[in-house]
């Protein structure tokens, strides 16, 4: 299984996906990881991702994915996954690898906009918080588990858990 922690920034994908992994003794890795130097560039000058911009970022996520799933590892990553069809890549089409799964963290403007500001030593400019939550895309319930941010981290992951009717490793 696969797991793919998504949502804007300041949602808590690092910290979710972190706690998921630890949870089913998996890897967790960031999708930040993936991005170019001049992605993070950007972002760091306030300059909101093309689709352009993110075609080849997400193609590295799914190769990675990929590897994984050739290994036989469950593995838990973090990635804005925005559009639908961002989802599709990273599922390797539409309707695509069933042995991918989406966790969206769902988050207000106010809520998310705090954690933003109190986040320190990170490339992304808070000023596009606005940006990402236009081009987002929610998920529907065929698509992604939905769970609220504006519980602690561990409730979080005890309702992804539960909805993934797992439990800890």
């Amino acid at each position: 299984m696969i797991l793919i922690v998504m949502g804007v920034s300041g949602a808590g994908k690092t910290r979710i996906g972190e706690l998921l992994a630890e949870r089913l003794a998996c890897s967790f890795m960031d999708g930040d990881a993936f991005h170019s130097e001049a992605n993070k560039a950007k972002m760091a000058h306030g300059i909101a991702l093309t689709d352009d911009d993110r075609w080849p970022w997400l193609a590295a996520i799914r190769a990675a994915i990929e590897a994984r799933q050739r290994a036989g590892e469950t593995a838990v990553f973090g990635c804005s996954s925005l559009k639908r069809a961002y989802r599709d890549v990273l599922r390797g089409g539409p309707g695509g690898d069933g042995n991918v799964r989406f966790v969206y963290l769902r988050g207000t403007f106010e809520v998310l906009r705090q954690r933003l500001n109190a986040r320190a030593g990170h490339f992304f400019d808070p000023s596009l918080l606005q940006s990402q939550l236009d081009t987002l895309e929610e998920p529907g319930e065929d698509e992604a588990l939905t769970v609220s941010v504006d519980m602690t981290p561990e409730a979080i992951v005890d309702e992804v858990m539960a909805k993934l009717g797992r439990r800890s490793a």
